[in-house]
């Protein structure tokens, strides 16, 4: 009950209110717990776990349609007793990178979007937390769900190839390329999606802008790969590859993880040009990490 003490004379209105605030004597948990509990709840808030039942069907509608083509493929394999499964592990990425783009355009903007539409960075920064604590917790949940996302269906087509008994080496090695590949794919997709995000507060324009890099990038550049191939400019064709953020993941698992291009004729990058292809992507992974950190310590201020 508010306790209310009279400063002034009877008829005056001035008064001190005892609302009951505690000072608080507990520990202090600091930045590594603050950046934990950033990453966690980031990471929940990307498969809409603990929020409305609304937030949580498009990410987990998405990430059951990424494991049903795998759950179909190792149903057919069983049942045929096929040799092999109909797609290798480094490929199912792209083939469903249209899911993936979507994934990236609905999630990115969740993560960091809202913090900018109603001004709520400025208070992370004004406690133990700074600017590169956020970053990296933003960067490394969107990239951990990513991971989630993409890694699901293989598990699923690598129990499903040890029950219908194909040879467990050969299965191993393609699993772990393919787990090589998503990962690297995650850390792509999770910096080009926040940079993207964090340029406008307005959560439909991020959307638009990151399905537009992410997956328009490759119909573009599929379209024209597939135009200079009939053209016989086939040496052209890794060259393109470079210019799509899904191309560039394929170059690199064509060059060092023997995985077989999904380039027009199979034309994918020979070793040299995988170099070139690594030296981009590991370039636009730690380029989006750098906008990041100067697009934030903008932001707080």
């Amino acid at each position: 009950m508010a306790v209310e003490q009279s400063l002034t004379p009877r008829g005056e209105q001035t008064r001190i209110h005892d609302i009951g605030y505690r000072h608080y004597d507990g520990p202090r948990l600091g930045r590594a717990y603050a950046r934990r509990s950033l990453y966690s709840q980031s990471l929940r808030g990307s498969y809409g776990l603990g929020r409305s039942v609304k937030s949580k069907v498009l990410p987990m509608l998405l990430f059951v349609v990424m494991c049903i083509p795998a759950l179909i493929m190792v149903a057919v394999a069983v049942a045929t007793k096929a040799k092999a499964l109909p797609v290798d592990y480094t490929r199912y990425a792209v083939i469903m990178q249209a899911v993936i783009g979507l994934y990236v355009a609905s999630q990115g903007p969740q993560s960091v979007s809202r913090d900018l539409r109603f001004k709520t960075v400025p208070l992370y920064f004004s406690r133990p937390i700074e600017t590169v604590d956020y970053v990296r917790a933003k960067y490394a949940a969107l990239a951990s769900a990513l991971f989630v996302l993409t890694t699901a269906p293989l598990i699923v087509l690598y129990v499903g190839a040890l029950l219908a008994k194909l040879d467990f080496v050969d299965q191993t090695k393609g699993f772990g390329q393919g787990l090589v590949s998503v990962a690297l794919l995650s850390l792509l997709f999770a910096g080009i999606g926040l940079v993207i995000s964090s340029v406008t507060p307005r959560r439909g324009f991020g959307i638009a802008a990151v399905i537009a890099a992410l997956t328009i990038s490759y119909g573009a550049v599929s379209t024209v790969q597939a135009i200079a191939f009939e053209q016989s400019s086939s040496s052209a064709v890794p060259w393109l590859g470079l210019f799509s953020p899904i191309t560039l993941i394929d170059g690199v698992q064509t060059a060092f993880l023997g995985a077989t291009s999904a380039f027009p004729g199979s034309q994918g990058p020979s070793t040299g040009q995988g170099v070139v292809y690594l030296v981009v992507v590991l370039g636009l992974i730690a380029g989006s990490y750098g906008l990041l950190m100067r697009r934030y310590r903008k932001v707080g201020l």
